[in-house]
């Protein structure tokens, strides 16, 4: 999409991300971006969603080939850091808090009712609630908290951001489960140059 027909408040690809250190629940503190490889940012919506954990789990999958191509994950939700640890502990990647919604707020990730009532979210949303309940049902899961503050219209989005800050690719869902599939951001990071490792 061209910069000039970005809508108001959204990052336009080849913007620059003024650069942070972010906190997750579990780990090291994350530099965004980091200098030594990509960085993909994904923001998601509550604790337990089981339509964020569907994706995620697919994530988990290929994370070591998401590694090797470069690129380190990172992800966001607007629930307290307490909250997220109980449904995040075990995600071999960064996931941050974010409950005041002041990342999402930045990136231009917004909420909507679309969200769930775009007909293309309602076969996801059907396996992820059927998975999710299986999994409650075998001790393996826990369902989200029935109060969410930050809502439960949250639309995901994603940013692969380069070592220098600029932002490469980008996508801002039309629904609930409208993000970059694993296959997609392995497309996107074979095409960005990284530093060279032996320079690193």
């Amino acid at each position: 999409m061209p910069r000039s027909a970005v809508p108001a408040g959204r990052i336009a690809v080849g913007a620059a991300v003024e650069p942070r250190v972010l906190t997750p629940v579990v780990g090291s503190p994350v530099p965004v971006p980091d200098p030594d490889r990509l960085v993909h940012l994904q923001f998601r919506r509550f604790a337990g969603c089981p339509v964020c954990n569907l994706h995620l789990r697919s994530v988990v999958l290929r994370h070591e080939e998401i590694e090797a191509a470069g690129v380190r994950e990172v992800v966001v939700f607007h629930s307290p850091a307490a909250e997220l640890l109980e449904h995040t502990a075990d995600l071999p990647f960064a996931v941050v808090a974010d409950p005041a919604k002041r990342l999402y707020a930045e990136f231009g990730v917004e909420s909507a009712p679309r969200a769930l009532l775009d007909p293309r979210a309602w076969g996801p949303i059907a396996r992820a609630v059927l998975r999710g309940a299986g999994e409650v049902l075998r001790g393996r899961g826990r369902l989200p908290e029935s109060r969410q503050p930050g809502g439960r219209l949250g639309l995901p989005a994603d940013f692969l951001i380069a070592p220098d800050g600029r932002v490469v690719a980008a996508r801002y869902g039309e629904h609930v489960y409208d993000q970059w599939p694993v296959d997609e951001l392995l497309r996107l990071a074979s095409r960005t140059p990284q530093p060279d490792p032996g320079l690193r």
